[in-house]
């Protein structure tokens, strides 16, 4: 099963979901994510991650063309603005759809930033879960 998670920028919320989603399914299931731009991959989503156990301070940031070639079986958006700008994907993809607040715009004191990318990274976690449970 390939599963492609796809966002914005590719730096935040489809890189947490690339992470749990991995975590969850296995290495029998490839994960790929990618943004319609490419912003890098945000330290304090690495870091929020990293809190709850799941390494991605590897992952790049890719943007969606890089896998036009790839035949995937799911797609998840994880924005709106994705969902909306979402390239064609073969008939034989399950698109699915979240859209969760993304922490990059959160505003305030460092703490109250890492809590936006807490809360996002926690329903990030449970929509996954979720997903998993869905193709167990």
């Amino acid at each position: 099963m390939k599963i492609l998670v796809l966002c914005t920028g590719n730096s935040c919320r489809s890189q947490m979901a690339h992470g749990y989603l991995r975590s969850l399914l296995g290495h029998d299931v490839e994960v790929f994510s990618a943004g319609i731009e490419t912003h890098g991959v945000d330290h304090r989503a690495i870091a929020v991650m990293e809190e709850d156990g799941i390494d991605i301070s590897h992952h790049t940031s890719n943007n969606v063309d890089e896998y036009r070639q790839i035949i995937f079986d799911h797609v998840i958006t994880v924005c709106d603005n994705a969902r909306e700008a979402c390239p064609f994907f073969p008939a034989q993809a399950m698109q699915h759809h979240h859209d969760f607040p993304d922490p990059a715009k959160a505003k305030g004191s460092e703490a109250e930033v890492m809590s936006a990318f807490r809360n996002t990274r926690d329903e990030i976690k449970v929509y996954c879960r979720q997903f998993a449970a869905q193709r167990a």
